[in-house]
């Protein structure tokens, strides 16, 4: 009787989490690396928090011409070019990039109106 309680309280918890679809909200999950689908290609522009170095900062990318991104970073300051260069590349990389590819620069970063505009392309 016990165990037969106890198989009925795992199946009515079970049942519920079995029928969630990830899918349905955008998250892939997958353990196979080679069956991986590749990150879906960005189509409209999007804005982003970015957490780094212990601060948000906030990215706008969309996509450019000839498969570029036009990319800005604000929230930092004149002085953090570097940090703006790693953010937005890195960033490319996560919501962009196809098998992991790396961001890149394709244009020099201009700091214009609070924010860290520059283009870049995965590669």
């Amino acid at each position: 009787m016990k165990i037969a309680a106890t198989t009925t309280v795992l199946l009515v918890i079970a049942l519920p989490l079995a029928a969630c679809n990830n899918e349905a909200n955008g998250v892939r999950i997958s353990t196979d690396k080679k069956a991986a689908a590749p990150a879906p290609v960005i189509s409209r522009p999007r804005s982003e928090p970015i957490f780094y170095n212990g601060k948000t900062y906030r990215l706008d990318f969309a996509p450019g011409a000839g498969g570029a991104f036009d990319m800005a970073v604000g929230g930092m300051s004149a002085k953090q070019e570097k940090d703006a260069v790693a953010v937005a590349t890195s960033s490319l990389r996560y919501f962009a990039c196809p098998d992991g590819k790396t961001g890149k620069l394709t244009t020099k970063p201009a700091y214009a109106a609070g924010a860290w505009k520059m283009q870049a392309r995965c590669g």
